[in-house]
């Protein structure tokens, strides 16, 4: 499925009219029967509920109004709040509001105190509330009087369901500049936004469903579109099922540089993780002083001590050359969990960087090895793969976090364009950007994975694909099956789920993808 910005929509749905001829008065039908809907379902069923519903003066406010008029039919009692004004709606907005004043629908302003009184008892004695106030052509600080409105509903504490985007949040980024309606539910029109996904759009969304409400599916799909959403089945086409005649120098040979003094977890999670996603042959390079500790820890992985004058860390030319004869023979390399920040070690991811021919996937401390090394990145003989998390992205770009979750999707296109590298960032929904500019969201993951090691676990997973699939396409199944392996985990511990408890599931994960018909 794509994902679309709001402009997107705007051209879609004029296309709609212009091309394949339909009004937009049916597809406003659409969306105001599917709000309806999904709004009874939030309650368990519409009979003998009250909805307060709000609309706005754009189309938004249109769906709203023949929402109303549907839970109406369905038997639930409706308590209408317009902020727009008639003589603005639009042709199809006005058709809708004029049928609810037909049915005798009273359509309350919010202008005298006495209106907001009346508003505050109307959402004390609700079940449920609609919010259709704003829409996708939300951008910057809201106006009174909807910044009152918006911490009334909030305030009241009742499930909302929002009507293609919660009022207050910018469809393009997920920003909220001021306030936005916090909804249990939204129901996206014709396709997911971006702001739906990342920043603090996906907390406001609540669990977020999708309609066309009509829109033919040829508009939805167009190549126009750069944002996909990984789902289940696209992660299963793009894994291919393993040859009967396999072995594991066919399935992979992964080498995994990682590791510092204090931070051996790290190397072991992501070492074991490229074997748990189906590598054949994993070596887990690490500095000399850890290698009796990974020795003992690591049993299916084969791992090499590489000189490092006693002091736990990677550096020197003596290391450097150890780790680039092990690359010689690797089919992909991971280099970045937990090797440190000093400043020997990043000169040596740098050189390692430079010289390895292997596909390359950089987490963590090696990503920081590029701050204010920017340029190097372009002139790397790979496209390399980097796995930070919004911390690190924001960092290794010279931001601060809270503008990198701003206007995420745009920030890492433009860096993966003049960077010439594959970005997988780890936010609230992980997203993953191409230097074409493709884009695409992963659907799977939970909060419960904000917990340490997952990201090694994920770099990990990343790496051991590479033989086993077209390697510049391994970001997309590894996030799809590490976001899965952790709703597996979070289904066992919840909040309390542990980094390893994601790498015992990712063999089930794979297993539903190769199992699943495509």
């Amino acid at each position: 499925m794509k994902i679309s910005f709001a402009e997107d929509m705007r051209q879609i749905d004029a296309c709609v009219t212009e091309t394949y001829g339909l009004p937009a008065l049916a597809l406003m039908e659409n969306a105001g029967r599917r709000s309806a809907e999904e709004a009874a379902e939030m309650l368990g069923g519409a009979g003998g509920k009250v909805f307060a519903v709000f609309a706005g003066g754009g189309n938004n406010g249109g769906d709203a109004f023949a929402a109303a008029r549907h839970l109406m039919n369905m038997g639930a009692r409706v308590k209408l709040f317009f902020t727009g004004e008639v003589n603005r709606l639009g042709d199809a907005a006005r058709a809708m509001h004029d049928a609810l004043h037909a049915m005798g629908v009273e359509i309350r302003p919010l202008v005298s105190d006495r209106d907001w009184d009346r508003l505050r008892v109307s959402l004390r004695f609700a079940d449920g509330i609609v919010d259709g106030l704003l829409g996708t052509g939300v951008h910057g600080e809201l106006r009174e009087p909807i910044v009152r409105l918006v911490g009334e509903i909030n305030a009241a504490g009742k499930p909302v369901m929002a009507i293609d985007i919660p009022s207050g949040v910018e469809a393009d980024t997920g920003r909220i500049s001021s306030c936005a309606v916090n909804a249990v539910r939204t129901l996206a029109l014709g396709l997911p936004k971006v702001g739906h996904l990342i920043g603090a759009g996906a907390n406001a969304a609540g669990e977020l469903l999708v309609d066309d409400i009509g829109i033919p599916h040829a508009l939805l799909e167009g190549e126009e579109l750069r944002q996909s959403l990984i789902t289940r089945e696209a992660a299963a086409k793009l894994l291919p099922a393993r040859a009967h005649d396999a072995h594991k120098g066919t399935c992979g040979r992964v080498l995994v540089v990682a590791g510092s003094l204090g931070m051996t977890g790290a190397a072991a999670l992501a070492a074991e993780a490229a074997l748990r996603i189906g590598a054949g042959l994993v070596t887990l390079a690490v500095p000399e002083k850890l290698y009796p500790v990974l020795a003992a820890k690591m049993t299916e992985a084969m791992v090499v001590p590489v000189p490092d004058e006693g002091t736990g860390y990677f550096g020197g030319i003596k290391a450097l050359e150890t780790v680039l004869s092990l690359a010689a023979n690797a089919d992909a390399v991971l280099i970045g969990p937990g090797i440190g920040r000093t400043a020997q070690t990043s000169e040596f991811v740098r050189l390692f960087a430079a010289d390895v021919k292997a596909p390359l996937v950089m987490d963590a401390d090696a990503i920081y090895a590029f701050r204010s090394h920017l340029d190097a990145l372009r002139d790397l003989p790979q496209v390399p793969i980097l796995t930070p998390h919004l911390g690190e992205f924001a960092g290794l770009l010279g931001k601060t976090a809270d503008e990198a979750a701003g206007d995420l999707l745009n920030m890492a296109r433009a860096a993966a364009k003049e960077h010439q590298a594959v970005f997988v960032v780890k936010s609230a929904c992980t997203i993953v950007v191409y230097p074409d500019g493709d884009a695409f969201f992963t659907t799977v993951g939970n909060a419960g994975m904000a917990t340490a090691g997952a990201g090694d676990v994920l770099a990990g997973a990343i790496t051991g694909l590479m033989r086993q699939m077209e390697s510049g396409m391994t970001p997309l199944v590894g996030v799809y099956a590490h976001g899965r392996a952790g709703d597996l985990a979070y289904e066992a511990h919840g909040n309390g789920l542990l980094a390893g408890d994601i790498l015992r599931r990712l063999p089930q994960a794979l297993g539903e993808l190769v199992n699943i018909p495509v």
